[in-house]
């Protein structure tokens, strides 16, 4: 006869303990019914059954078992399995199978629902003889013992109670519900409900009703996820014509450019007050972003692959003007306008253009000429948190840098603890047009171009 054997479940457990048998003793199962619950010290795990059959458990509930050990049999006929001396189960072992002496216990909807028998002519079980042994042995392997004589006549707790009462976490319906009366003839069969399934009806509220339009005779936490996916509403939105010209540029991007990063701290105390002088004397706003545009401009003649656009394998097209690419977003889509030729235009100029370029990106006023021809990109991350940021290269770049918030640091000076405001400033570049010391060359540059600005001479006519 087909066995049922207990499976290995993890490396660091030798033995396990039956938590819960999810069938009754003789219960027929189909192929993929789980029919018991292992815990190992790490979780609780199902046991199904790989074939159909009748199912007569071996291990009673709460013992240790160990992976290999004999956990039911499995019969293709109601009848219980006959053991034979290769499959023993000795009769003097035969309490550690019994559960709590039987239950005595009055007729009440309740009582119903969990196989208690309400014919109040039934008697007690008479005495175990050794005829009966057999039917001592089925009623020992599901955990609930031979019958023995009740006190109480009236009423006396059935097999299938006893055996759901010792499975301890199958609740056969909801306390918020009451199913068909059992001893309806009429009504069918109420589902075994798995403890981890109604612990997941519980907490999403969902009513035990709705599990029994599945038609299953057990229910498990996977059926209850299956039923609450079923009833989420799927939200949708479409995505602005904007955002979706920005994933198209950044999937292109990452599909078609080789990038490498590289950051380098800077020092900003000296250009952020700068950048507040040069704002009440242009009366326009002078931030980090009008700054570094000058600053990346004065570097067009040292670096020109750094504005280059790769034309094939063996070929770069070198910019004649730097046209400096910025990041625009006011919460209605991310703008790149451009500040073209942007060495030869003064600051108050850049102000000017990109106080201008955040008015448009507010309603997305933009002529095609202000988004057009830039050959590198400066993306500002104004957000307090953001200390380092990776931007994508726009396609036909051959990299991008990152501004992020500057971020008060301690420095020991003369032997003196300073504050200074300090900004990480990123570079993506495409590797197949830079290389990573080309690119720290390129950094260092810049940072000792943004510090010579408070001290340049002319700085408003840059």
């Amino acid at each position: 006869m087909p066995e049922i054997r207990v499976p290995k479940l993890n490396n660091n457990d030798t033995s396990y303990i039956v938590v819960e048998w999810l069938v009754e003793t003789g219960q027929h199962v189909k192929a993929g019914d789980p029919i018991a619950v292992l815990e190992t010290s790490k979780a609780a795990d199902e046991i199904t059954t790989e074939t159909d059959g009748y199912v007569w458990p071996s291990i009673p509930l709460n013992a240790d078992c160990a992976p290999g050990q004999l956990l039911a049999h499995l019969t293709t006929t109601p009848e219980s399995p006959q053991l034979t001396t290769a499959d023993p189960t000795p009769t003097s072992n035969l309490s550690s199978f019994t559960s709590t002496p039987p239950l005595a216990a009055k007729s009440s909807a309740s009582d119903t629902r969990m196989g208690l028998s309400t014919d109040s002519s039934a008697s007690a079980s008479p005495p175990l003889l050794p005829s009966t042994i057999e039917s001592s042995v089925s009623a020992s392997h599901a955990g609930i013992g031979p019958s023995v004589p009740s006190t109480d006549s009236s009423t006396s707790l059935s097999m299938s109670a006893r055996a759901s009462t010792a499975h301890g976490g199958i609740a056969s319906a909801s306390s918020s519900a009451t199913p068909p009366s059992a001893g309806s003839p009429s009504a069918a069969q109420p589902p075994l409900i798995t403890a981890p399934a109604q612990a997941l009806l519980d907490e999403l509220g969902i009513p035990v009703e709705r599990v029994y339009s599945l038609g299953l005779s057990v229910i498990r936490r996977a059926d209850v996820e299956g039923l609450a996916a079923e009833n989420v509403p799927t939200a949708t939105y479409e995505l602005p014509k904007v955002q979706r010209a920005v994933a198209k540029a950044v999937q292109m991007s990452h599909a078609t450019i080789p990038a490498a990063y590289t950051v380098m701290a800077m020092d900003l105390d000296d250009t952020l007050e700068l950048a507040a002088r040069l704002t009440r004397e242009v009366r326009r706003p002078v931030g980090l972003a009008e700054l570094f545009v000058l600053a990346v401009a004065r570097l067009h003649a040292t670096f020109p692959m750094f504005f280059a656009t790769l034309a094939d394998d063996r070929t770069a097209l070198l910019s004649e003007t730097p046209n400096i690419g910025v990041t625009v977003d006011t919460g209605e889509g991310l703008y790149v306008p451009v500040i073209h030729n942007a060495a030869d235009r003064p600051l108050k100029e850049v102000a000017t253009r990109l106080m201008e370029f955040r008015l448009a990106s507010t309603t997305g006023d933009f002529r095609e000429s202000d988004l057009a021809n830039a050959n590198i990109a400066v993306t500002l991350h104004h957000d307090a948190d953001v200390s380092l940021a990776i931007p994508f290269i726009f396609p036909g770049h051959a990299c991008a840098l990152a501004i992020t918030t500057p971020q008060p640091v301690l420095t020991l000076n003369d032997d003196t603890l300073t504050t200074k405001k300090v900004a990480n400033i990123g570079l993506a570049y495409d590797h197949r047009l830079i290389n990573g010391r080309e690119a720290a060359l390129f950094l260092r540059a810049l940072k000792d171009t943004i510090h010579e600005l408070p001290r340049a001479e002319g700085i408003l006519t840059l």
